[in-house]
C-alpha cells in the first residue's frame, strides 16, 4: 500500500493514541488511506475551496482531503482522544487545518471558514441524517456549501437517491433531490472499517442546485411529504385528509390521482400540490 504522505499508517496512529472506535459515538474509522484519497476526489477540485469535515476521528480523510490540496480542512471533533492525532497532522500540513473541539450540532462552520466551501465527512451514524436534513434546509437559498461527499449507511444513501416507486422512495429523497444533485458514487463494504460495522456503507454526493428543482413554498413542501409519507400504505386523499379540508379536489388540480399513494408520486407531482395548497 503506497502512502499519501509522511504521517504513520493509520493502523499505527490509533495503537499509539489508543483510538479504538467507540460505538456511542457511532464511530467507525477508515483505515485505507488510498480509499480515503479516492472518497475526497468525489468532492472535486479542491485547491480553491475550504472544506468542513464532521467526525474526523483518527484523520483518514483528513489526511486525504489534505493530500489532494485542499486549500483548508477545519474538523470539528467530539472525541477529544482523537485530538493528539489530528494535531499530527495540523503540523504535517502548516496552517491547512483547524481542529475544533465540540458537538457538530451546536458548533457555527462558518465563522472559521471561507468560501467557496464544500462537506466531506465520513458522518458519525448518529448524527449524520439530521446534519445532512440541516444542510438540505437552510433558511436562505443556495447555501453555504458548494457540495456535499458524505458516507452513510448504505440504506440512508440509498433512501437519498431513490426514485418514485421504490421502497426507499420517501421524505429524504424529496428533500435532497429538490435542492440537488444526488448519486451514489461509491460502495464500501463491512470490512473497510475498524471495526467493521453490521451493514454497509456508501458515499454520496450532493451538488447544490443554484434554484429548487421545481417552484415550491419550503415549509408547505415539508409538511405534505411528511404527512403523506407517514401513511405511505393509504392512498393520498387519505394520508394527507389532515392538511386541507378539500383535499381531493386539490390533488385533482395538481395533476395528482387522490387514489395514489406517496411512493407513486414524483418530485414535480409534490411541488406543484405543495403550490396548489398556498392558493386561496
Amino acid at each position: 500500500m503506497t502512502s499519501i504522505d509522511s504521517l504513520p499508517p493509520l493502523r499505527d496512529v490509533i495503537d499509539r493514541h489508543d483510538l479504538q472506535a467507540r460505538k456511542s459515538l457511532g464511530q467507525n474509522f477508515l483505515l485505507d488511506l488510498n480509499l480515503t484519497s479516492k472518497i475526497a476526489r468525489q468532492a472535486g477540485d479542491l485547491t480553491e475551496c475550504d472544506v468542513l469535515e464532521i467526525g474526523p476521528g483518527p484523520g483518514g480523510l483528513t489526511r486525504g482531503l489534505l493530500a489532494e490540496g485542499a486549500r483548508k480542512v477545519l474538523a470539528i471533533e467530539k472525541d477529544a482522544r482523537c485530538l493528539p492525532a489530528l494535531a499530527e497532522i495540523a503540523q504535517a500540513y502548516p496552517n491547512r487545518l483547524e481542529v475544533i473541539e465540540g458537538d457538530a450540532l451546536a458548533i457555527n462552520p462558518l465563522e472559521h471558514l471561507t468560501a467557496p466551501i464544500r462537506v466531506a465527512s465520513n458522518l458519525p451514524y448518529n448524527v449524520g441524517t439530521e446534519l445532512l436534513i440541516r444542510w438540505l434546509t437552510p433558511k436562505q437559498w443556495p447555501p453555504f456549501w458548494q457540495s456535499l461527499t458524505l458516507m452513510f449507511q448504505r440504506e440512508v444513501a440509498q433512501r437519498i437517491t431513490a426514485e418514485p416507486g421504490s421502497k426507499a422512495y420517501g421524505r429524504l429523497a424529496i428533500l435532497a433531490q429538490w435542492r440537488c444533485d444526488a448519486r451514489i458514487v461509491i460502495n464500501l463494504p463491512p470490512e473497510a472499517f475498524s471495526p467493521p460495522p453490521k451493514v454497509s456503507s456508501a458515499v454520496v454526493h450532493l451538488t447544490a442546485l443554484p434554484e429548487p428543482r421545481f417552484p415550491a413554498d419550503f415549509k408547505t413542501l415539508e409538511r405534505v411529504v411528511a404527512t403523506a409519507f407517514n401513511q405511505r400504505r393509504k392512498m393520498l386523499r387519505s394520508s394527507l385528509k389532515s392538511v386541507a379540508p378539500d383535499i381531493e379536489d386539490r390533488l385533482v388540480a395538481a395533476g395528482l390521482k387522490p387514489t395514489e399513494r406517496a411512493e407513486q408520486v414524483s418530485l414535480e407531482g409534490f411541488c406543484a400540490l405543495a403550490r396548489e395548497l398556498q392558493k386561496p
